[in-house]
């Protein structure tokens, strides 16, 4: 009898030292962060998630806006387009402003912060406030969005929770924008607002990509212009599937949001861009949405990605929405 105690003694440990439990041999998923210059990887069990860039540049290309690059599924698979930091063969070239995982607006009280790839205006002066590991990580940060002539607009309060999952992993992004001036007016447009540019094979022109959104509809014409609750985008990368699900919180502002989802490989959510969207899908009397935030006043852009590797079935993201939107 002793043995076997001494025996089941010592097979604890091992699991426990493996980091295991005894019952299933499974080991738990664990967030770190490692800090660069102007940037901070997200490690994922000692792997490159992702990594958040942010300064004046990187590798030797102007940034104008803090960034998520490279974003990587569980198996190690690239979901983002490379250019214009890297160049890969058989990749576009178009829209160079559309980098990696970013947040940002076109018409800021006349500042074009989306389609600018060089400075000012630009998404500057961050400051990292918190960097937490553990079973899920948390990373926050501020910065300023200023304008032509360097003054700061707004101040820009992000938060992003990584949390790994099986075949996934999930980022919850809150991003809290406060005026600083006395009027800040966000015209409506569509060139906006929470997005990636996906890699080339995930294009749904001429590749494997494939949208489909909460409320049924599938494909760019489904999709853009239209709100829901949220959308993915499928499709093979080497023959692996892969996607991409954004979800909308319904305390984001102008939820649920508007979608500027393109067969080229942009993804976007996009809650401000109401009567361009509204307009163009022929709507009767479209209406402008056209925040407007006085000195100290701020709005809240509240929304889930999750990277996974596989497929996923409409009522998978459907279960993932009510659990988020609790």
């Amino acid at each position: 009898m002793k043995k076997l105690i001494a025996m089941f003694a010592i097979t604890t440990v091992i699991f426990i030292l493996a980091g295991c439990s005894a019952t299933d041999g499974a080991k738990e998923s664990y967030v770190t962060f490692v800090d660069q210059t102007n940037k901070v990887d997200v490690m994922v069990n000692d792997q490159l998630f992702t990594s958040l860039v942010y300064g004046e540049s990187m590798d030797d290309k102007v940034l104008t806006k803090p960034i998520l690059f490279p974003v990587m599924t569980p198996a190690g698979i690239k979901v983002n387009r490379s250019f214009p930091f890297e160049e890969v063969a058989g990749e576009s070239s178009d829209h160079p402003h559309h980098t990696g995982i970013f947040f940002t607006y076109d018409q800021v009280n006349g500042n074009g912060f989306w389609n600018n790839t060089k400075f000012p205006p630009h998404i500057t002066d961050v400051d990292i406030l918190e960097e937490t590991g553990g079973e899920t990580g948390t990373l926050k940060f501020k910065a300023l969005w200023k304008d032509k002539d360097e003054q700061p607009l707004l101040q820009e309060d992000r938060t992003m929770v990584f949390i790994p999952g099986e075949n996934q992993t999930t980022i919850d992004f809150s991003m809290t924008l406060t005026a600083l001036v006395d009027k800040v007016v966000f015209d409506d447009t569509k060139e906006g607002m929470f997005a990636i540019r996906v890699a080339h094979q995930l294009r749904e022109k001429d590749q494997s990509g494939h949208y489909l959104t909460s409320n049924g509809d599938e494909g760019e014409k489904g999709a853009w212009g239209r709100r829901a609750k949220w959308v993915t985008l499928e499709g093979q990368i080497d023959s692996n599937d892969v996607g991409i699900a954004i979800l909308n919180h319904p305390t984001s502002t102008n939820y649920p949001t508007y979608w500027h989802a393109r067969a080229y490989g942009l993804f976007a959510a996009n809650p401000l861009g109401q009567f361009v969207f509204q307009k163009s899908r022929h709507e009767e009397n479209p209406q402008k949405f056209e925040l407007t935030l006085d000195k100290g006043q701020k709005a809240p852009f509240k929304f889930r990605m999750i990277i996974f590797d596989g497929k996923r079935s409409k009522d998978q993201i459907d279960q993932e929405f009510a659990s988020y939107s609790k």
